[in-house]
């Protein structure tokens, strides 16, 4: 494992310490001697490096398209030398504005204009699909690329606009929980357990190289019934604050309306089915602040 930490913490990972076949460096994936080395040991390739949260994403845009962009051709390019397979982690972002519910991996990507930083990150997600698709279709590099749809779970911080743990830290707090937007905005909530099984699972499958794979849940809420799911479940009677967007983060930001993904694909082939529905998934978050409380 090579992560940088920029949006995680040492902690996340003390309880594998230890482990036998576990290895990890705080390095960033610019480290290319590293990085080869890391490539060079492993089986298979699981490539989630990228610049992560929206508020990151609108206030580091060149950091953005310089991470997933550079660093994907540098990851698949290694691989290539060793023949390693890829399974990359690409985001529900790459749909855009698309209206079709639910997002089909065959549907048209709908992009917001390049004057809007905010769409840098779906375009640099989709250049990544679209490089580890051609490494495989010219130099027979076996890849896979997965789509997740907001995937959350205990340890995942709220600091970079991840909404489920920061919601549910404010309302531990005494709130007010803040709700960007009119909060009509719908997501769908994929609990990380079920998508690590599912890369796991896509890794050797062959299957699935070539091929690209919503992975999430299809249970959709509004951001305004996520702020209601999390009072009920925390029992914390807090307000509820709506903050518009260019408060939160930038004059005229855009954001999509709904993101629900159309399982079926991964259904077909791995037997996909996710096991936590939102409630039980909020339950596992507030018992991780509870318990991660001074």
């Amino acid at each position: 494992m090579i992560d940088d930490l920029s949006t995680g913490s040492i902690a996340n990972i003390e309880h594998l310490k230890g482990r036998a076949g576990f290895r990890y460096s705080i390095a960033g994936i610019e480290d290319e001697p590293l990085l080869a080395e890391l490539v060079d040991g492993a089986d298979v390739v699981f490539h989630l490096a990228a610049a992560v949260g929206v508020r990151l994403i609108v206030e580091s845009p060149v950091r953005t398209i310089e991470t997933n962009i550079t660093g994907t051709e540098r990851v698949l390019r290694l691989a290539a030398k060793k023949g390693k397979r890829v399974v990359l982690a690409s985001t529900s972002e790459v749909y855009g504005k698309t209206a079709k519910v639910p997002f089909s991996e065959d549907d048209d990507l709908v992009l917001g204009p390049t004057t809007k930083g905010r769409w840098s990150y779906a375009c640099s997600k989709a250049i990544d699909e679209f490089l580890a698709l051609s490494y495989w279709k010219e130099r027979r590099l076996p890849t896979t690329v997965v789509r997740l749809f907001n995937t959350v779970g205990p340890r995942q911080v709220g600091r970079y606009g991840m909404v489920v743990p920061r919601f549910v830290q404010q309302a531990l707090a005494g709130g007010p929980i803040t709700v960007y937007g009119d909060g009509e905005q719908s997501r769908c909530f994929g609990y990380v357990g079920d998508v690590v099984g599912a890369l796991a699972a896509l890794a050797v499958h062959e299957g699935a190289v070539g091929q690209v794979f919503n992975v999430g849940n299809d249970e959709e809420v509004t951001i305004n019934g996520l702020a209601e799911r999390v009072r009920r479940r925390t029992g914390c009677p807090v307000p509820i604050v709506h903050v518009p967007y260019e408060e939160a983060y930038e004059a005229g930001f855009e954001d999509m309306q709904r993101r629900v993904p159309d399982l079926r694909k991964v259904r077909d082939l791995i037997g996909y089915r996710p096991t936590h529905d939102l409630d039980r998934i909020l339950d596992r978050v507030i018992e991780h602040f509870r318990r991660a409380a001074p």
